[in-house]
């Protein structure tokens, strides 16, 4: 017998909506009756208005169906990858009066690779779709090209966080993995924001120049508070305390290129200044700016101000994640958001003038002109 999982809906009673963990079956409409029928104009009804038309206020995108489970993998992930490219770069620089950091930043991008992939099957539902996606290998897509350098990261840190401190073979091998951890680390720690920027979600389309910098630098920021709040020699704790005040101050100067990018189209920007995703947006700033901060506060109790900055670096990082995640669901929502990106000839529209070719190599055969 054919096996069953779920998916089998007869057309008659509802249709299947929805992707991963968030399928839902909805049920059949009622058939179009003429009382429920609607007598004015598309474009002059609804949110709509002569200067900002629409298409009776509706939005023109389908929210994304990502659960919390997402915007909690771009953070574990990227904390991951950044911890293992201070890892590696602590044990080539430092030798061995940085080796045991360096093996502490093994078993934390471990860690966190396992992490990763269990969030990722949570919201896919179901385990086997992970392994489905590693059936193809297409480099010009973030999502495929994401989940080969998520499973060779986790292959590379597990290795070389199973073989720290040994001897001989087995210590070069350790070594090498570590090194291969380290090299995937580096898009691990901000392919996410490519991943996003690559949908047709206005906030998060039209940011696709400074996004990767900002979700780059908060896991360094995120990575260095999470390594900070473990216990480690006085040398280490210079190398984690420079290492975190560059990812907070690039963090700082990558959100201002974000709220700028955003901020060429009011309607785009919106979830960033207003509402509960604002107000998630302005938590991560600050977080972000007092952890730096009472990082380079002076005085005694040094330990203490550590740890404070370690806290609030981490919940900078968490929050910048969730605060763009939620904010670009919401401006899906937003009918305005996607026109008025198009009518300034933001958005897709932006690479189309003067290219010949489009980003898989293939030659644009119709070329659209964009209309200001």
């Amino acid at each position: 017998m054919k096996r069953r999982d779920g998916r089998d809906i007869n057309p008659l009673l509802g249709t299947l909506e929805g992707e991963g963990a968030e399928q839902r079956v909805k049920p059949r409409e009622l058939p179009d009756t003429p009382e429920a029928r609607v007598h004015t104009r598309p474009t002059q009804s609804g949110a709509a208005s002569p200067d900002a038309p629409s298409y009776y206020g509706q939005p023109v995108l389908k929210a994304p169906v990502w659960i919390w489970s997402v915007p909690l993998y771009f953070y574990v992930g990227g904390t991951a990858g950044a911890a293992s490219v201070l890892g590696v770069a602590a044990e080539l620089a430092g030798g061995e009066k940085l080796r045991a950091l360096g093996h502490r930043c093994r078993w934390v991008g471990a860690a966190g690779d396992l992490v990763s992939a269990g969030l990722l099957i949570h919201d896919l539902g179901r385990p086997e779709r992970f392994l489905y996606m590693l059936r193809v290998f297409r480099p010009t897509s973030p999502m495929s090209l994401g989940t080969w350098i998520l499973s060779g990261s986790g292959a590379f840190n597990g290795l070389a966080a199973l073989l720290s401190g040994r001897k001989g073979a087995l210590g070069r091998v350790g070594d090498v993995a570590a090194v291969g951890g380290g090299l995937l680390g580096m898009p691990l720690a901000g392919y996410t924001a490519v991943l996003l920027t690559n949908t047709a979600v206005p906030l998060w389309q039209a940011v696709h120049k400074s996004l990767p910098l900002l979700f780059m630098a908060s896991s360094v920021a995120g990575a260095g508070g999470l390594l900070r709040l473990l216990p480690h020699r006085p040398e280490e704790r210079r190398v984690l305390r420079v290492f975190g005040a560059v990812g907070l101050g690039a963090a700082l100067l990558a959100e201002r290129a974000v709220a700028r990018d955003a901020g060429r189209v009011a309607e785009v920007a919106r979830p960033l200044r207003e509402g509960w995703t604002g107000a998630l947006w302005t938590a991560a700033r600050v977080c972000t700016a007092a952890a730096l901060g009472v990082g380079l506060w002076p005085g005694r109790r040094r330990e203490t101000t550590e740890r404070v900055a370690a806290v609030l670096g981490t919940a900078g990082a968490l929050l910048t994640r969730f605060a763009v995640f939620h904010a670009g669901k919401a401006s899906s929502r937003d009918a305005q958001a996607t026109f008025q990106g198009q009518r300034q000839g933001l958005g897709a529209a932006e690479v189309v003038p003067g290219q010949t070719h489009a980003s898989d190599g293939r030659p644009l055969r119709f070329p659209l002109p964009v209309v200001r």
